[in-house]
C-alpha cells in the first residue's frame, strides 16, 4: 500500500485512473440514488429534450432519461466486461501453464486451435457468436472470455516456457516435487504478472466490444441501458443536430477504457522490478 500511495504521488495519470475507476464504481453501488428517473421507463412526450436542469444529459427518440441510462449502463458494461475477463482468465492460466510445462502433440493441438480462434477478426468472430447464442448479457460475457482465454494462455505460456528451464526448478526436481507442485508452487507464481497486468488491458478492450457489438445490434436488446446501444441509437439523430444522445454514452465509453488503460500502466510499472520504486 505505502508502495502504490509513493507511485501515485509521482505519477498523476495513475491517480487520474483510479479516480474515474471510482466514479465508475460509485455508479454502480448508488444507481438508484443518484438518478431521478427509471433507465428502462418510456415517456414519448419527452422525446429528444436536450440537457437540462430536469434532463441532465437530455432525452432519447423514446423519451428516457439519458443520465439514469448512463449511469445504469456503468453495471452492464462493466458486469460484463469484468466477468468475460475474470473467466478467461480462470480458465486461460491453467491452459497455457500446462502447454507451457509439458511440450508435445496435445500443446501444439492446443496451440493450433488458438491461431485459428485468433486468426478471425475479433469483432467479427464475436458478432457471430452472439448471433448464433442469443443477444442475451451472459451470452456477450461468455463470446468475449472465449475470444480472451486465448491471450491469458499465450501470456502464461511464454512466461512458462523461459521459466521451466530456470534453476530453482531444477532443484525442485531434485528435491523430489511432483510436477503439480513444481508447476503450481514454484512456476505459477513468477509467471502470473504479465497476466495480471493483462487483466487491465483486456477490461478495457472487453468495454469496446461489448459497445461495438451493441452498436451493430449484435449485443444486448433494448431497453437494456448499454452505452453502446445508446451511441447506436444516437448516431442516427446526430444528423439531425441531435447530439445529446450519443456523446454522453459516447463519453462514458471513453472514461471507462482510459481508467483501466491508466491502471494497467501503473500495474506495469509496480510491477517491473526495475521501475517501481521510481
Amino acid at each position: 500500500m505505502a508502495r502504490l500511495i509513493k507511485y501515485v504521488k509521482r505519477h498523476p495519470a495513475a491517480l487520474v485512473g483510479l479516480l474515474l475507476l471510482a466514479l465508475q464504481v460509485l455508479a454502480i453501488i448508488f444507481a438508484p440514488f443518484i438518478t431521478f428517473y427509471s433507465p428502462t421507463e418510456a415517456d414519448p412526450i419527452a422525446s429528444l429534450q436536450p440537457p437540462s436542469i430536469e434532463h441532465w444529459f437530455g432525452t432519447d427518440v423514446s423519451g428516457m432519461d439519458i443520465y439514469a441510462r448512463v449511469v445504469y449502463a456503468t453495471r452492464i458494461n462493466l458486469l460484463i466486461s469484468i466477468s468475460a475477463v475474470a473467466f478467461a482468465f480462470a480458465v486461460g492460466v491453467p491452459i497455457g501453464l500446462l502447454i507451457g510445462f509439458y511440450r508435445g502433440w496435445l500443446s501444439s493441438l492446443v496451440m493450433r486451435l488458438f491461431d485459428f480462434i485468433q486468426s478471425f477478426p475479433v469483432f467479427v468472430l464475436g458478432m457471430a457468436l452472439v448471433s448464433v447464442m442469443g443477444q442475451e448479457i451472459w451470452n456477450v460475457a461468455i463470446v468475449l472470455a472465449v475470444l480472451f482465454i486465448p491471450m491469458f494462455a499465450r501470456v502464461i505460456r511464454a512466461e512458462v516456457l523461459s521459466l521451466r528451464e530456470r534453476p530453482f526448478v531444477g532443484a525442485a526436481r531434485c528435491s523430489g516435487a511432483t510436477d503439480f507442485s513444481i508447476m503450481f508452487r514454484h512456476i505459477l507464481p513468477n509467471a502470473l504478472t504479465p497476466a495480471i497486468v493483462q487483466i487491465s488491458i483486456s477490461v478495457g478492450l472487453a468495454i469496446l466490444l461489448t459497445a461495438g457489438l451493441s452498436f451493430v445490434g449484435a449485443g444486448v436488446r433494448m431497453p437494456t441501458p448499454e452505452w453502446g446501444l445508446m451511441v447506436s441509437t444516437g448516431a442516427q439523430q446526430m444528423i439531425l443536430g441531435v447530439w445529446w444522445v450519443a456523446l454522453f454514452p459516447g463519453l462514458a465509453i471513453v472514461v471507462a477504457v482510459l481508467s483501466f488503460a491508466l491502471i494497467g500502466d501503473m500495474a506495469k510499472d509496480l510491477s517491473d522490478p526495475t521501475t517501481r520504486d521510481r
